[in-house]
């Protein structure tokens, strides 16, 4: 719960509830990907970190949906260092104090 709020006060422009995936973690906690749905939710913030629209920054997230593999199996995913570094090619990278943190867990 405390999670979800902290989460809330970071993104107070995004669109709906939190996402569950953005305060449980995988079995590993390394999990690379996230749903479509779990990273449009942080684009508001992520936009207003690197001074884009979010417009930009959800043309480059679609750009990196990764669909079902071989057509069927599995769920759409975003890979979370992929994106990132997507971002960084097209706005410049952030310097740490600056970096947004899309994928938390």
């Amino acid at each position: 719960m405390a999670d979800a709020e902290r989460l809330r006060r970071e993104n107070p422009e995004a669109p709906g509830p939190v996402p569950a995936e953005l305060v449980t973690t995988s079995g590993s906690g390394l999990d690379p990907h996230l749903s479509p749905e779990a990273a449009h939710w942080q684009v508001p913030r992520v936009a207003r970190a690197r001074g884009v629209s979010p417009e930009r920054i959800q043309a480059v997230l679609d750009a990196n949906v990764e669909g079902r593999t071989l057509g069927v199996l599995g769920e759409p995913r975003v890979n979370v260092l992929l994106l990132n570094l997507a971002l960084d090619r097209q706005f410049g990278r952030l310097q740490p104090a600056q970096r947004p943190v899309t994928g938390e867990r």
